[in-house]
C-alpha cells in the first residue's frame, strides 16, 4: 500500500490535496454537525482544514500520516482531555458518532486509509511581528503551567506517544547528514558534526527524573501558540511526547530576541523553578532543536533557498557553542555571507 502522504513534485502534491478534500468530506458525514465549509490549512505531518458549520461554529480536522499509530493519536486526544480537567485551556476531540475520537476512513485503492481527527477550534490570533513583553513572559507561564499539569498525568496502560531525546535526534542528524549538501558546506557542515557531539556528551549529564522530564507539547514554536487579549494559549500537540521541561521551553525562545527569552524564563518560573544550570542546558537544548528543525525541512526544495539564507545565523550560533561561550542571553553578530563557512 502507498503512502497518501508521499510526493515529490508539484503534481503529485496536488493529486494528494484532492484525494485529502474528499477523505475530510466522506470523514464529517460521520459526525453529527451540519458543516457548510471546509477550507485548507496546511500540508505537513498532518493534512490540516478549517470547518465551519451553519452556526457559526469552527473545528479543526486532520488527516493523519502513517508516522502515527491510532493508539499514538488516541493517546494525545486523552492528554488534552486531561489537561483540561486541569483548567488549561487546549483543542479537544470531537466524537463521531460511533462514540470514537479517531476515525480511519477509505481512500483510492491501492493507498493507505488514513486516521482522521475533529478538534475543537482554538479561537485567538498568531503574534504579528515582535511580540511585547508582557507576551513572551505570558507565553512562560503557560508553558511552566503546562509543565506543572502534565507531571500529574498517569499513563493508562495502552497509552503510547514518542519520546523526543538523545536517539530521536540521532534520528534526525541522519536525515541531515542525507540533506545536509543543499544547504551547507563542507566546512559548516562539519560544524554542525562537532556540535551534535558535543550536545548528545551533555545530554548525558542530565537526569532524567520527574522534575526534568515528563510529558511535554515539544514543538512549541510561535506558530503553534495564539494569543485572545494578549494571553497565549498552545495548539497542536501532534508532536506531544516525553522529553526534557527545558527542551520544551527552549523552542519558542528559537524566534525571540535575547531580552524576550529572559521574559520566557522569568514568566516559566513563576510556576516552575529552574535550577541553576538551566542557561547552559537551554543552550544545548537550543542546537539541538536548531538541527532538528533544518531535518525536517532540509528534504524540501522548496525550502533550501531559506535554508542557506539562515545559516548567517544558524553558523553564528554554533560557533559561539562550540567556543564555549554563551549566547541565549547575548545578542550574536550573523556571519558574513562571504566568510569560508558559507561558501558551498
Amino acid at each position: 500500500m502507498m503512502d497518501l502522504f508521499r510526493f515529490e513534485t508539484e503534481t503529485q502534491r496536488h493529486d494528494l490535496l484532492s484525494r485529502a478534500k474528499r477523505i475530510a468530506s466522506s470523514a464529517l458525514d460521520r459526525y453529527d454537525l451540519e458543516w457548510q465549509h471546509i477550507e485548507f490549512i496546511g500540508l505537513s505531518d498532518t493534512v490540516t482544514y478549517q470547518i465551519k458549520t451553519s452556526s457559526g461554529k469552527m473545528y479543526l480536522l486532520r488527516i493523519h500520516s502513517d508516522q502515527r499509530s491510532k493508539e499514538e493519536i488516541d493517546s494525545e486526544l486523552q492528554f488534552l482531555d486531561f489537561l483540561v480537567t486541569k483548567g488549561l485551556h487546549v483543542p479537544r476531540g470531537i466524537t463521531a458518532r460511533d462514540g470514537s475520537q479517531v476515525q480511519q476512513t477509505d481512500t483510492e485503492e491501492g493507498f493507505q486509509a488514513p486516521y482522521v481527527t475533529l478538534m475543537s477550534w482554538m479561537d485567538g490570533e498568531h503574534a504579528k511581528g515582535r511580540i511585547t513583553e508582557d507576551q513572551a513572559y505570558h507565553i512562560g507561564e503557560m508553558i511552566g503551567k503546562l509543565h506543572e499539569a502534565a507531571s500529574g498525568f498517569r499513563e493508562p496502560p495502552d497509552f503510547r506517544r514518542p519520546t523526543w531525546d538523545e536517539n530521536s535526534y540521532k534520528i534526525a542528524l541522519n536525515k541531515l547528514e542525507k540533506n545536509a549538501g543543499t544547504f551547507l558546506s563542507d566546512q559548516a557542515w562539519a560544524m554542525y558534526q562537532q556540535a551534535s557531539d558535543k550536545v548528545i556528551a551533555k545530554l548525558a549529564t542530565i537526569q532524567e527524573n520527574e522534575v526534568s522530564f515528563g510529558l511535554i507539547h515539544a514543538d512549541l514554536h510561535l506558530g503553534n501558540i495564539v494569543f485572545q487579549d494578549d494571553c497565549p494559549y498552545p495548539i497542536d500537540f501532534d508532536r506531544c511526547g516525553y522529553g526534557y521541561y527545558l527542551y520544551d521551553l527552549v523552542a519558542v525562545m528559537m524566534g525571540l530576541n535575547p531580552n524576550l527569552r529572559l521574559k520566557v524564563m522569568e514568566g516559566y518560573e513563576r510556576v516552575l523553578q529552574l535550577d541553576d544550570n538551566h542557561v547552559q542546558y537551554l543552550e544545548d537544548f537550543f542546537i539541538m532543536t536548531l538541527m532538528e528543525n533544518y531535518s525536517h525541512h532540509s528534504s524540501n526544495p522548496n525550502e533550501t533557498e531559506g535554508l542557506k539564507a539562515e545559516q548567517i545565523y544558524a553558523l553564528a550560533y554554533i560557533q559561539e557553542y562550540l567556543e564555549g561561550r554563551s549566547f541565549l542571553l547575548d545578542k550574536i553578530t550573523p556571519l558574513d555571507e562571504k566568510n569560508d563557512l558559507m561558501i558551498s
